[in-house]
């Protein structure tokens, strides 16, 4: 699907929706979208994935204006990370993933930041019999490989991410990454 010419494909990613006992329903996500008067929402999966157009703005002026609607709907803080269409295709289009041998015990993650790190991490990074490692990090996202059983590296992968950068952020694995641009390109 094309964006019209006065409008910017977005995709808005939640952060911790449908885990944990936070349950927000797909459809009533999609209403609260559409009723910021954005244009051709749609819905990926049921993580909290929100494509969208809208005017051009900043990606934290659209955030927070969804923060703010996610609290009034659903009364709860809901952190929301967006990126533009253009930002998720030069993502994929560079394949931070590109060198990893891939088995089946390989788990790929991106994880959203909302503002550029402050980390002394030095990159790549891996922890001494740590079953996962960071290898890309830049002002808008962090790349990381678990490799091992599922179940295993994940949790401690995801606490070492809130840890080095907050709570203000949000992980997908590589597989929705590519699935949102795909859901753009051929709605």
């Amino acid at each position: 699907m094309s964006p019209s010419n006065d409008t910017t494909p977005y995709v808005a990613f939640l952060r911790g929706i449908n885990v944990g006992g936070v349950i927000v329903k797909m459809d009533a996500l999609k209403k609260a979208i559409e009723s910021l008067k954005f244009k051709n929402v749609r819905t990926l999966l049921a993580s909290g994935n929100v494509l969208f157009e809208t005017k051009r703005s900043t990606n934290d002026a659209i955030s927070k204006t969804i923060e703010e609607k996610l609290k009034k709907t659903f009364g709860r803080e809901i952190g929301v990370i967006v990126h533009s269409i253009a930002e998720i295709e030069k993502l994929v289009k560079n394949n931070p993933f590109k060198g990893v041998k891939i088995t089946p015990d390989t788990r790929l993650y991106v994880t959203f930041l909302a503002r550029k790190p402050k980390s002394n991490l030095k990159i790549p990074y891996k922890p001494k019999g740590a079953n996962f490692e960071i290898i890309r990090l830049t002002s808008t996202e962090s790349c990381s490989v678990v490799t091992g059983p599922p179940g295993e590296g994940t949790l401690d992968l995801m606490d070492l991410l809130d840890k080095e950068f907050g709570k203000k952020v949000t992980t997908r694995n590589w597989n929705t990454v590519e699935k949102v641009l795909k859901k753009f390109q051929f709605d």
